[in-house]
């Protein structure tokens, strides 16, 4: 939706943010020796300022995308980018943020059906959550990080939304009223919203053939709030409790999701399901 402004270009989840703030370290197989890599450009990075070195190597990644597709402003949507909000800040101080906060029980439910992700506590012991180099020994890998998504990336992301350059999008009034928030989001990053409408998305070529990024939107033409609250009838109580415990019912109502915590709470027995 952003990408229909013609300075605006938005690729599915370029993570190079991540591999930028992870410089130096390798996969254990590497021939060269991980451990030995990893010590040399340590060695060598306390030499030089890694910060003016990752932004100058960030400004020609994203600057040479920019100037093949014709753009002027690159949206960089990785998720993940939870894990190193402070390396973010430190290469563009000045950057806007956009928070696309989501309700968690929905987070959830799209985990489960999209991605498979197993939600009951059998599965991932609520002790180990808290920790995500726990998670990590405890489960498979794309398990384990995408459980740390929600359940440790979202405080982490909801602590940010002080942040003076950051604009909060909720999901729910993003489906709700499109037009009026994809304008507002566009007059945030400088632009003129003027002419700016979201009723029909352009699928670009590019995420069809990208492994990125949720494959449903392929299926997509137009905006809808389908997804708002399938998770009712997606989740069971068991996972829903899960949910709950794991992510804290004081987060759930900080923002703004109180009325979701009772709508769960009224599916069963609150006193029989949780506190």
């Amino acid at each position: 939706m952003l990408q229909q402004h013609p300075d605006i270009v938005a690729p599915p989840e370029p993570w190079l943010m991540l591999a930028l703030e992870a410089f130096g370290t390798v996969d254990h197989r590497h021939p060269a020796g991980a451990s030995l890599i990893q010590d040399a450009t340590s060695d060598f990075s306390g030499r030089i300022d890694r910060t003016i070195v990752s932004r100058a190597f960030a400004d020609a990644a994203y600057g040479q995308y920019l100037a093949a597709a014709g753009k002027r402003t690159f949206v960089d949507k990785t998720p993940r980018y939870w894990m190193v909000l402070d390396f973010l800040d430190s290469l563009y101080p000045e950057a806007p943020h956009i928070l696309l906060l989501r309700n968690p029980y929905a987070v959830a439910a799209s985990l489960k059906s999209t991605w498979g992700i197993p939600l009951v506590p059998e599965s991932w012991p609520p002790a180990s959550l808290s920790d995500l180099s726990n998670l990590m020994l405890i489960l498979p890998p794309d398990i384990a990080s995408s459980l740390a998504d929600l359940v440790l990336g979202l405080p982490a992301l909801a602590a940010h939304r002080s942040r003076r350059q950051t604009q909060v999008v909720r999901y729910e009034l993003l489906v709700a009223g499109p037009d009026e928030e994809i304008r507002r989001v566009i007059a945030g990053l400088g632009y003129d919203p003027t002419g700016i409408t979201s009723a029909t998305m352009e699928q670009p070529e590019y995420l069809r053939s990208s492994r990125f990024g949720d494959r449903k939107i392929l299926e997509r033409k137009a905006v809808d709030d389908r997804s708002v609250y399938t998770w009712q009838t997606e989740l069971s109580i068991q996972e829903m409790q899960a949910i709950t415990d794991a992510i804290g019912a004081e987060l759930l109502i900080e923002l703004g999701y109180e009325q979701e915590l009772r709508s769960f709470s009224k599916l069963g027995s609150w006193t029989e399901v949780g506190p």
